[in-house]
């Protein structure tokens, strides 16, 4: 998740002096209706939001001024994320299960009320436009719980294409994530052991705060543990907020974002950061969750077949900086760089951050399978500066369970 890509510079913005301070300046976003607020926005905006991007035509926050701090609160103890731009997906009708079906290259076969899953959804071509997981909440209601893409549109589009008995929309749901290792107690103390209890990973059950309607799930976007409280009344989004943080203030709770550092070292895919848009699910690495061999139709099947008949060119990896040239004050990136191998490009630097546990400046590199080795050495020129990159064997951090049976 970057940063976001509808600015205004305003005419009291702070003008660039140099070309050494463009990792610190940031210009502005203009607020205006075309981009929404979320139910949650007049509450960070109390907490000290210090930056935004724009997510699904939404507002989230990236920053609260000292992400040291941010790392540790959600490492260490639970943080507090505004991810309402996570929206939802609304599929209810005889058809939703065949439809969503359909619609995402995951078999879903079993997969049953209150429970959910991580499902790739691809386009006719086979490239990835979306990653969301899907949260079945009866045999013929479904949410997709979208990254940043207009998904809503293409799973109308396709519905009436193929005449299926379906509606499809947003639903008035919008997530608040509590995340960090003491997650899971602050959730006892708002809903009791016997609910929190029952919830494996990326199980779900309805429940109410104080007379506030959620769907409460074992999920997040980052490895430290956590859930998602899909707010149903987006008019008492700033009330919820406000219990979440008045429960959680003696486990030392505090606002935070989705974490850039925090998600590399863990391997979790960031969709339309990590990726282009001809970029397949198995160049991404969520081969697993593609299920070519089912007698089921997806969209998107008969392109991965052939792809995957005359092999897959292009592998996303996980990157180490080799040396100490480039510092935290560079990162993060603001935009792709070219990779190189042996003076040949090879791919591209999709992401890097400074790690605060590692200490050293880590990344995703979007590469050929050829340069995909572990221990293979690249390099790649960030602000005129050569820097030597070291593929890595695995991710920097053990991956949440969503990457290994769900």
């Amino acid at each position: 998740m970057g940063r976001g890509n509808q600015t205004n510079k305003s005419l009291d913005a702070q003008p660039r002096a140099d070309h050494r301070c463009v990792c610190c300046w940031m210009p502005e976003i203009m607020l205006g209706p075309r981009v929404r607020k979320s139910p949650y926005y007049e509450a960070t905006v109390a907490a000290g939001v210090s930056a935004f991007t724009i997510y699904n035509h939404m507002y989230m926050p990236t920053s609260y001024g000292d992400p040291a701090e941010e790392y540790r609160r959600l490492t260490e103890r639970v943080a507090l994320w505004d991810v309402a731009s996570q929206r939802q997906i609304e599929i209810v009708g005889p058809d939703a299960a065949s439809l969503t079906q359909y619609l995402s290259a995951r078999n879903l076969a079993g997969l049953k009320s209150g429970r959910a899953r991580y499902a790739p959804i691809c386009d006719h071509d086979g490239y990835l436009i979306n990653d969301p997981v899907l949260l079945c909440l009866a045999t013929d209601r479904f949410w997709l719980s979208i990254a940043d893409s207009d998904l809503g549109l293409w799973a109308k589009a396709v519905a009436a294409e193929r005449g299926a008995d379906v509606q499809v929309f947003e639903p008035d749901a919008s997530p608040l994530a509590i995340q960090g290792p003491l997650a899971e107690e602050l959730a006892i103390d708002l809903f009791g052991a016997d609910v929190v209890g029952q919830l494996g990973f990326f199980h779900h059950v309805g429940v109410e705060l104080d007379g506030i309607g959620l769907v409460l799930c074992r999920s997040g976007w980052s490895k430290q543990n956590g859930f998602e409280l899909f707010l149903t009344d987006g008019s008492r989004g700033v009330e919820l907020w406000d219990t979440v943080m008045a429960a959680g203030a003696r486990f030392g709770i505090g606002p935070g974002t989705p974490n850039a550092s925090e998600r590399i070292e863990s391997g979790l895919l960031s969709f339309g950061s990590d990726n282009d848009s001809r970029t397949d699910p198995f160049e991404a690495g969520l081969g697993a969750w593609v299920n070519l061999d089912g007698e089921y139709d997806f969209i998107g099947k008969t392109a991965l077949l052939k792809r995957v008949e005359s092999g897959i060119e292009r592998s996303l990896v996980n990157v180490s900086f080799a040396d100490d040239s480039l510092s935290a004050a560079s990162l993060p990136l603001e935009h792709p760089r070219a990779v190189r191998l042996d003076g040949q490009v090879v791919g591209e630097l999709r992401n890097a951050v400074w790690s605060p546990r590692l200490d050293q400046a880590i990344g995703i590199g979007l590469v050929k399978s050829s340069a995909s080795a572990p221990g293979t050495r690249l390099t790649v020129d960030i602000d005129g500066v050569e820097c030597s990159l070291v593929v890595a064997s695995e991710p920097f951090g053990t991956p949440r369970r969503l990457f290994s049976a769900t």
